[in-house]
Formats: structure tokens, C-alpha cells, sequence
């Protein structure tokens, strides 16, 4: 982290970072049920990286140079039978945090389906062991196992994996088991407030509540009533809540998009080209939050 001049602004040229990718969305399973969809990764040097991470080193920027932000889109959801979809990565110059992994759907066959990411998606409850996604390494955490369903489908999906905590497993026996909840995301104060991102899906279940969404924007997973998965939160790299296709149709959860977000002196003017953002005054630092686009940042 900067150090705060005594008597002014720091004239340092460097930034801080937290760059959180797309989550990716929850899978489904007729009959049975999903598992939710991973966080985005979670790189930072202001706090605790995803995974168990420690904060890195800013970066040192050269006024009028370029350095290239993308923020990546969150995975879309499906609307029958089928794993979710990964999130796309986000970037600032030479950070990638990697997409979140997808949720498992369809398929029956054990080790298939979740996919791997920043934080891995759940596992779904149709195949005995079926193995959830797992994360990158100082990004982000696997995503939990599930219980198999019985012959009349009660499953219990995965939670995805968060920035901060693996997703939770689903547990019990029918037909009273529980979905997995998605994992916790990370907190992180780099715009002056404490906020938590990268939170992972919830898992469903059939015939009973679906798994919660984890904290820092995951979305809860369906259920018998509320079919559809929920979305993961916009600009938090949430994963998506994995759904259960009872006699129709339903939607998973799409992932929620990513973020950069940089925190610079004052005494320094930043310019965003094809960028979408927002810059605060958080004392003697600016803090710019972009929120969409694929473009450049440059200091003046």
C-alpha cells in the first residue's frame, strides 16, 4: 500500500490495484440440480488477494504512457440442461485475474462438467463424485461437492467457490439435504470503504431452499418454487446461482461482471480511453472504479 505524505499528497508514481474477473454462471440438470458458478479471481497490493493470497506490489506508472484495462464479463447463463458458462478475465496492465469457473449441469458422469476458473464452480447432484471446479492459486478457491440425487431427483448442487472461502458442499439425505452455498468473496477498502467482492453461486435443490449466494455479489441457487438461478452482482466478479429444472424449463444465474479499480496520489490526473469509470478523492488519493470496457489508462 502507499505510505501518506506528512505534509501533502504522495508524490510516488504508483497505483494501487484490485482487479476482480466475470463470475461464471450456475449450471443445471433436469430433474436434479446444479451447481453454482465460481468468482471471479481477486488479484490486489491494497489487502488480501483471492485464495488465501497476500497483497502484491503496486505498480509504477510513467506519465503519458498507456497500460491497457479490460473488465471481463460475467459468464451467461443457460436456459435448459447444461454446465454454466466461465467468466471472462479482467486486466490492468500486466494483471489477469482469470475468469470465474462455470457450474456443473448435465453431465452424469463423475469428474465432468464444473469447470475450472478464478474460483472454481460447484459440482451437481446427479453423478456420485463428481468433482467440483477448483481456483487459481492466489485468486480464488474450488467450488463444493454435491449429494446425488435419488430416483425422484432430490440433489443437492454445489456451491461455487469464492475469492475468499471454498463453496460449500450440499449435504444431507433425501429429501432433506441442502444445497451448498457459494463461498465467501474478500473484503477490500481500496475505495475508502470496506467492500466485499467475488462471492460464489449457490448450489439448488429440488424440493427444498437452494444455497445462498456467496458474500461480495454470488447469487442463491433455485429451488422446487423459485426455479431460475439469481444473478451474480454486477462489478463484483460474483458467480451465478445454479438452477433446477423441475418439469420445464429454467435459467442459471449469469455471472456478475468484473471490476478494476486504482488508487493513485491526487496529485495526478488520469484519462480513460474506451473505458467506462468514476474517480472519487478518498483524502490525498484519487480512486478511480472502472466499470466496463476494454481500453487504456494513462497519468498525467
Amino acid at each position: 500500500m502507499q505510505a501518506m505524505g506528512s505534509s501533502g499528497p504522495p508524490t510516488a508514481k504508483t497505483v494501487d490495484f484490485l482487479v476482480v474477473a466475470g463470475g461464471g454462471s450456475g449450471g443445471c440438470q433436469v430433474n436434479r440440480t446444479g451447481g453454482g458458478g465460481g468468482a471471479g479471481g481477486l488479484r490486489t497490493s491494497y489487502g488480501t488477494s483471492g485464495g488465501g493470497g497476500s497483497a502484491e506490489s503496486p505498480i509504477t506508472f510513467v506519465s503519458s504512457t498507456t497500460y491497457t484495462v479490460t473488465i471481463g464479463a460475467g459468464g451467461a447463463s443457460v436456459s435448459s440442461a447444461g454446465n454454466g458458462n466461465i467468466g471472462a478475465n479482467s486486466v490492468f496492465s500486466t494483471i489477469t485475474s482469470v475468469g470465474g469457473g462455470a457450474g456443473c449441469g448435465y453431465d452424469a458422469v463423475a469428474g465432468r462438467g464444473s469447470k475450472n476458473g478464478g474460483s472454481g464452480g460447484g459440482a451437481n447432484g446427479f453423478a456420485t463424485g463428481a468433482t467440483p471446479g477448483t481456483g487459481t492459486a492466489n485468486q480464488g478457491f474450488g467450488g463444493g461437492t454435491a449429494i446425488e440425487g435419488d430416483d425422484a431427483g432430490n440433489g443437492y448442487g454445489g456451491g461455487g467457490g469464492g475469492a475468499g472461502a471454498v463453496g460449500g458442499n450440499g449435504s444431507g439425505s433425501s429429501p432433506t439435504g441442502i444445497a451448498g452455498s457459494g463461498g465467501s468473496g474478500v473484503s477490500s477498502s481500496i475505495t475508502g470503504t470496506a467492500t466485499p467482492f467475488g462471492g460464489g453461486g449457490g448450489g439448488a435443490y429440488r424440493n427444498g431452499s437452494g444455497g445462498n449466494g456467496g458474500s461480495g455479489g454470488g447469487g442463491a441457487g433455485g429451488n422446487i418454487t423459485t426455479e431460475n438461478g439469481v444473478a451474480g452482482d454486477a462489478n463484483t466478479g460474483g458467480g451465478g446461482g445454479a438452477a433446477n429444472i423441475n418439469d420445464g424449463g429454467a435459467t442459471t444465474g449469469t455471472g456478475g461482471s468484473g471490476v478494476v479499480i486504482l488508487r493513485y496520489s491526487s496529485l495526478y490526473t488520469i484519462t480513460l480511453v474506451g473505458l467506462t469509470g468514476n474517480t472519487a478523492t478518498d483524502g490525498v488519493y484519487k480512486v478511480t472504479t472502472i466499470t466496463a470496457g476494454d481500453g487504456t489508462v494513462a497519468w498525467a
